[in-house]
Order: C-alpha cells, then structure tokens, then sequence
C-alpha cells in the first residue's frame, strides 16, 4: 500500500503538530505501508534528520520538500502534491490539511484527513465540502470529544466515515531506563528529595503558573520542567527568581532521546492543564485535546498527577492516575501532598498507567486506521 502523507508543518520543528506528523508516519511505516512524505521547504531533506530529530523507529521513508506560499493559501503545495501522488501511484492522500483533502476528494481519490481541531474560518466551508464529497475517506478524530463537536456542528458528517485515534509513544523509547534512584543518579538530581516534573511547552494554559505555586508550598521537593522555548524558559526562570524559589528548575528544551531518562528521574509527573489550553497558534484545545505527553508518562510507569479534564478521562481513570480540580492550588496541594506522602499509592498509579499504555504506541494507532480503511 503507498500512502502519500502531507502536512504544512515545518519540518524539523519543535511543535506538537510537527511530532505528531512525522510519529504518524512512523506507525504507518511500521505497519508496513510505503510512505512517502510532503512537506513545505525548498531544497532537501533527509531521513536521517528527521530520524535523529524525532527519534522515529520504522524504517526509513521519502521526505520531499514542496514549494507553499502563503499568500496561495496552500493551492500549490495541494496541486503539487496531488501531481506528485499520481507519479508514485498513491492509494491513498493522509493529510493534515484540510485544502489538499478536498482537492483530492473532489477528484475522486480516497482521502484520510487528520483533525485536531474544530475548523475555524474558511477551513469551515473546505470542511463541509470535503465531507460532503462521496469520494472514500476517513476523517481521523484525536479525540471523541472532538468527534462529537464535529457530529453536532457538521449533521451531514456520516460516523461512518470516521475513526477516533488518540496520540501515542515509541515503546522503544522506554524500554531500557533505568529504576528511579538509578534514573536519578544519571540525572544528576538529589535521591533524597522527591522529584516533580512537567513535560511540554510553556504556553498559556499548561499550568506554569500553578507549577510555581506548588514549589513553593513544597520546599522539600525539587520541580523540573522540560520543555518550551528560549523566550519561553528565560522568562519562567526570572518569576521563579523573583518569588525566590530556589527548588525549580527549567531546563528548556530536551532531545526526543533524552527526554525519557528526565521523566524517569521524576518520583511525580504533572498535567497541570487550565480550563484553557492555547496551542502554538493559540486557540482552546482543553476539551478536546490528546496529549502527547499524556501517553509518554504512562509509558514511564511513574505516577501521573493530572487536571480533571473531561477529555483526559477518555484515556485515563482513577486506577491509573490521581486528579486535582484544573487552575485549583488546594486542590493540588491536597493531591501532590498525599502521593508523595504515600509510596505504595505511587507504585500502584505508575504500574496501572504502563500496563494502560500498551495499547497507544504509534503502531497500534496506525492500525486502527488501516482496519478501519479495510473494513469501510
């Protein structure tokens, strides 16, 4: 099978949508699907870029730079892209953008078309279009919140056309990390003082803010964020430096190959979420959203302490991670107080979440998509 995937994410790039694009791919190629994949850029890029960049797994794909000015609104990534899935004889278009999956449905091409969120502006009339062509298709919710907004907003959308694909992990990635003491040791933490960490960046709505509040109501902890840009982590490190909290610490941006072992040092994994969650292009993905850091913690087996979103409970439940009410200090204070006051609870909230997570890597996802195109 070719799958000709697309995306108008930068590549190699920091943000979600871009992870989450190339780790797509790597599950479909894992699968065994011939992938080839299209991206903005001029000139070349190479597998092994993007390989060390990501950490992808699967067996080397092409990845073709297309010409996509702006101002064109993506018609000529779209048409170069179409053109270029009729030269390698592609089955199918999986894409990300919403102009080249109604292109490619309006010419009678089958079509699976990844949403993360709800259309805004004129993605709102190429979304009815696209979903009202008869072409086959399947349009990919992350979430089934989404799904449901989708059903509600768009009543000709037939369920049958749509499949709802959470994010994932590389199980590679967590295959080989060291116990906790060991994790910190090589992580240069201190072993007699708990570890409390957050992964991602550090947009509005990620829970910065409440991050700092608790250091300082735990000053027998140590508190680690990985993750966000130089701006991002320059300014974070100065509030904390003016509240005087000498136990936090930003550590930026880590490598996909590094990120694991930082996790893994942590006796505490936060998902501090406000009841609005911006993106790297704003908006509010906090009813909807998956994260993919979500998955990453369950894989690490550690005990997952985490806002009580409606969405989250789509994957997680209170046998796998302990809840605090969203943008609520007391409530965090409570919850973060008694898992670290009680290491069995700890254990037990860590074991549940890995066994949990074995059915979200990359692989399993790209099967439900594969199933669900075979039997449609």
């Amino acid at each position: 099978m070719i799958i000709a995937c697309s995306t108008t994410t930068q590549l190699p790039s920091e943000t979600a949508n871009s992870i989450q694009a190339v780790m797509a791919c790597d599950g479909l190629r894992r699968c065994g699907a011939e992938i080839h994949l299209f991206v903005p850029g001029r000139g070349a890029i190479s597998y092994d870029l993007v390989r060390d960049h990501y950490g992808t797994h699967c067996e080397p794909f092409p990845i073709t730079y297309v010409s996509s000015r702006s101002q064109l609104h993506r018609m000529d990534f779209t048409l170069s892209v179409l053109s270029a899935g009729k030269k390698i004889r592609a089955d199918v278009h999986y894409t990300w953008t919403i102009q080249l999956a109604a292109a490619a449905a309006l010419k009678g091409l089958e079509t699976a078309y990844e949403i993360h969120d709800l259309p805004t502006g004129g993605g709102i009339r190429w979304f009815d279009l696209y979903t009202r062509t008869k072409a086959p298709k399947k349009i990919i919710c992350i979430t089934k919140a989404l799904l449901n907004r989708l059903l509600a907003q768009f009543p000709h959308l037939r369920r049958e056309d749509c499949l709802i694909m959470p994010n994932g992990f590389s199980p590679e990635d967590y295959v080989s990390l060291p116990d906790l003491p060991e994790a910190k040791r090589q992580m240069g933490f201190d072993l007699d003082r708990p570890a409390v960490s957050c992964s991602g960046h550090l947009y509005q709505g990620r829970g910065s803010e409440l991050f700092e509040q608790l250091a300082a109501r735990f000053p027998e902890a140590d508190f680690h964020w990985f993750g966000g840009t130089p701006d991002a982590v320059k300014r974070c490190r100065q509030q904390t430096a003016e509240m005087g909290l000498r136990n936090v610490t930003f550590h930026g941006a880590l490598s996909r190959t590094e990120l694991p072992l930082a996790q893994a040092a942590c006796d505490v994994l936060l998902m501090p979420y406000d009841k609005h969650i911006a993106g790297s292009g704003g908006g509010n993905s906090a009813e909807i959203c998956s994260p993919m850091k979500m998955f990453e913690y369950m894989a690490e087996g550690r005990c997952i302490l985490s806002s009580s979103l409606p969405v989250i409970s789509e994957v997680l439940d209170e046998s796998c991670a302990f809840f605090c009410e969203p943008e609520d200090i007391g409530s965090w204070e409570a919850g973060l107080r008694k898992v670290l006051e009680n290491p069995a609870l700890r254990t037990e909230l860590g074991r549940a979440a890995k066994e949990r997570s074995k059915n979200y890597t990359w692989q399993k996802r790209a099967e439900i998509y594969l199933n669900g195109r075979k039997h449609a």
